[in-house]
């Protein structure tokens, strides 16, 4: 059966999230930082009446750091009944991709690895990376707590 990923830029890398755990996608709006909080925490925005930690995945993965800009989004994430935003360079849309298509991930330490649940590689476009977001939530949720 097929499942739907929601694909989204972030740099260079071209990703994709289980669409079932993305709310909605907002304009990235003024953030506040919060002390000590780790790197990857860009800070909090409110939304809806909700207060919603804004991550920079890039740097949570270690692959950089994102730049916001004024063409950037975020997408509202939740996992269980955590919920947060997640800095985006562009949305690229809502895909249903056969499970034939999605290849294991690749071998690796690093954390980008760790929380890949596949790639998608189509003839004649780009390598997109299938982000394990509920583990990636989880995790994220657990560094900032334990600080």
């Amino acid at each position: 059966m097929e499942r739907e990923f929601f694909f989204f830029r972030l740099g260079e890398l071209r990703l994709g999230v289980p669409s079932d755990l993305v709310r909605e996608v907002i304009r990235s709006s003024k953030l506040t930082p919060l002390p000590r909080a780790p790197s990857f925490l860009l800070g909090v925005c409110g939304h809806r009446g909700e207060v919603l930690p804004v991550l920079d995945l890039l740097r949570f993965l270690g692959k950089g750091e994102s730049r916001p800009g004024p063409r950037s989004r975020l997408f509202v994430a939740t996992s269980g009944a955590f919920v947060a935003g997640v800095l985006v360079d562009a949305v690229a849309g809502i895909e249903r991709i056969p499970p034939s298509e999605i290849l294991p991930a690749p071998m690796g330490d690093d954390a980008a690895t760790e929380h890949l649940m596949g790639i998608v590689q189509r003839k004649g476009q780009e390598l997109v990376s299938l982000i394990n977001l509920a583990r990636l939530l989880q995790v994220a949720r657990q560094r900032v707590v334990s600080r």
